[in-house]
């Protein structure tokens, strides 16, 4: 048998390394440590995503975001992240609209945030994966009645 750098092996065959998924836990903290890289770095905010309407939020984008830094990143593309749009990165790091609007909305910071602030925030969403008042309030966002007069509001 002839030993091949793994170079070698790209020249004559398409080489994929086989890695297990990463766990939740394990995307947020990569994307925690991207933004950790330069924690002064000025992040646009996304503009009153609690106030947007399910479909527009699920398609909204802001340049130069936390979510395009994460977009950016080629692990994470290799994991599954397919865009940098607010609901493709609710479904890949699997946050809730609460979570994620704590992330990345302008409300908290105004027009632009820094880095190492938005990573802040990822981790304190990793923290509270279980706490009981974060699931008791998701569970009160979803009621019909709540978005009706969260909407109202508009």
């Amino acid at each position: 048998m002839k030993h091949q750098t793994i170079e070698e092996l790209h020249e004559v065959a398409e080489v994929a390394a086989a890695l297990p998924a990463m766990t939740r836990t394990q995307r947020l903290e990569h994307w925690a440590r991207l933004l950790e890289q330069d924690p002064e770095q000025r992040l646009a905010a996304f503009p009153g995503t609690e106030y947007m309407s399910l479909e527009v939020r699920d398609k909204a984008q802001s340049l130069g975001s936390a979510l395009s830094t994460a977009y950016a990143d080629p692990m994470l593309r290799a994991e599954g992240l397919k865009n940098d749009t607010y609901g493709e990165s609710k479904r890949f790091f699997e946050l809730s609209d609460w979570q994620l609007h704590a992330i990345v909305c302008h409300c908290h910071v105004g027009g632009t945030m820094k880095a190492g602030w938005a990573a802040v925030q990822i981790r304190s969403a990793i923290d509270k994966e279980g706490n009981f008042f974060t699931r008791l309030r998701e569970a009160i966002s979803q009621w019909v009645l709540f978005r009706i007069l969260t909407h109202a509001r508009e």
